[in-house]
Parts: structure tokens; C-alpha cells; sequence
């Protein structure tokens, strides 16, 4: 058995305000970590600026490593843990700026950085599409990374397996509106893959969008092994902060794909269309 702990942090950033943002992380880190032995904690999309800033993106795009990469490093080495988030993310070129993914290591170690591929809506005036999606061998098991509008696209969640991917981490700001959508295609992720998915979905409000929590961690066969799905305020019903936690084995994995052969029995050849543009 390969068991690993795994948890996703549900928080509300402030939006503009990067300092105040890293504060709540860090205390979140602190919180999950004094209370059990965790191997992976994943934060939403955005995670450090919020979403609705438009122009004043760049006023919030670090470069990477950089404050933000540095001290939340400073807590994935002070507890030995890996850590996922999602911040804007500047190239050398000013005015090139990424949504960004960040993995970092239980060293306090740059693992990997991903730069979300499907953008959607005012995203696209904002930020230039990745063109990678990246998969990272670690001592925990292989993990993929995906941000937000990704989930919606099959071929993202199966090329990343088809690269070894064992773990998903999906790092969201999805719309409370359509928290049907998050929740159902989190499952077929995981159902379709054998894979687990572990998604971090942010909750609050920016300028004009509300988002939707439920955050949670789904097994490959589509089990839910934790959930923050009813943590809502009792007066609003709005969703609140707040972490789950689970306790995963990887060997269900490929135990899943063994038996259910759901890598082994694709026929690629048949697929073409899948790759045209239009």
C-alpha cells in the first residue's frame, strides 16, 4: 500500500490584497498540519490576488521564485509538506502574464510551475494560454496539475494520465452557479481515468461573480472521500472556508485500471477527430 494524506483548503481571498492573502494560507497551512501528518495540500485557483482584477493583474503578477513562492515555501519546508496554489505569474517580459499553478516541495523545493491552457471569458485579455501540461514524479506518487476552466476538457485530465499522472490536483474558481458542473465533472475525471482528483474550489464573492466551493477528494472509481459539500453558513447558505482531509491509497490506481482497463482498452487509431481544431 501506498497511502498518502491529502487535503484541500476551501478560503475566500481578499481581492487586490496579496499580503492578506498570504497571511490566511499561511495560518491555513499551520491549522491542517498541527492537527495531522499531511503529505499534499491543495489551494484554489488565484488563490493569492482573487479573480475579478482585470488590468490590475499585472499590478499582482510575481515572478517565480518570488515573495509569494518564497514564503509559502518557507511553510511547505516548516512542515514537510507539498503544497499547490494558484497566483498570476509574470515572465521576463513585464507584460506577459500566466494563471498560474504552483507545486512546491515538503524541502520548501520548486517543483513545478503550470500555466493553465483553457482560459476562458475576460481571462483571455488578462493572461497568455500555457502550452504544457506537466506531470511530476514524487515520493508521494505522480502528480498532475489543472486549473479552473481545464476540468471541462476530457483531454486534459487524460493526457496528464497518459503521462503517468496518479494524483490530480485541480486548483478552481468555479461559479456557484454551475457547482453542478464542478461536482459532475470532478467524478467523471475520476471515474473516466482511474485517477484521484483532488479539487480545490475557492468560495466568496470578487466584484460580480460568487463562487462555489465544494471542494473535495474523489477516489477512482468516483468515491468521495472527503467533502466540504454542506459546510454553508446557516443564515445565507453561502459556503464557508474550511479544509477536508483524506487518507488515500495509490495502489487503488492501478488496482482500478487492472481491472477495469479503461487506459488499456482505448484505440487511439479511432480518434483522430479528437485532435482537429474544428
Amino acid at each position: 500500500m501506498r497511502e498518502v494524506t491529502v487535503a484541500v483548503a476551501q478560503l475566500k481571498p481578499r481581492l487586490g490584497e496579496i499580503e492578506d492573502n498570504l497571511v490566511k494560507m499561511s495560518e491555513m497551512i499551520t491549522t491542517i498540519a498541527s492537527q495531522q501528518r499531511v503529505d499534499l495540500i491543495v489551494f484554489p485557483e488565484l488563490i493569492t490576488s482573487g479573480y475579478e482584477l482585470g488590468v490590475r493583474f499585472t499590478e499582482m503578477a510575481q515572478r517565480v521564485p518570488g515573495p509569494a513562492v518564497n514564503l509559502i515555501s518557507q511553510r511547505a519546508n516548516e512542515y514537510g509538506v507539498y503544497v499547490a496554489f494558484g497566483m498570476v505569474v509574470k515572465e521576463r517580459v513585464e507584460s506577459v502574464l500566466y494563471n498560474s499553478a504552483i507545486l512546491l516541495g515538503p524541502e520548501g523545493d520548486l517543483v513545478e510551475v503550470y500555466n493553465k491552457v483553457h482560459l476562458r471569458g475576460e481571462e483571455r485579455m488578462a493572461f497568455r494560454e500555457g502550452f504544457k501540461m506537466p506531470v511530476v514524479e514524487t515520493e508521494m506518487g505522480t502528480i498532475g496539475l489543472m486549473i479552473g476552466y481545464d476540468l471541462a476538457f476530457p483531454e486534459v485530465a487524460r493526457s496528464l494520465v497518459l503521462d503517468g499522472a496518479e494524483i490530480v490536483c485541480v486548483l478552481a474558481n468555479w461559479e456557484a452557479s454551475a457547482v453542478d458542473e464542478w461536482k459532475t465533472f470532478l467524478r467523471s475525471r475520476a471515474y473516466e481515468n482511474a485517477v484521484f482528483m483532488v479539487g480545490a474550489n475557492r468560495v466568496g464573492e470578487d466584484v460580480t461573480l460568487t463562487f462555489g466551493g465544494e471542494s473535495m477528494i474523489v477516489g477512482p472509481r468516483g468515491q468521495i472521500y472527503a467533502t466540504l459539500a454542506g459546510e454553508t453558513d446557516e443564515k445565507t447558505g453561502a459556503p464557508l472556508e474550511g479544509f477536508a482531509v483524506a487518507r488515500i491509497d495509490i495502489d487503488e490506481v492501478r488496482r482500478s485500471r487492472e481491472e477495469h482497463q479503461l487506459i488499456q482498452n482505448r484505440q487511439p487509431t479511432v480518434y483522430k477527430t479528437i485532435v482537429r481544431r474544428y
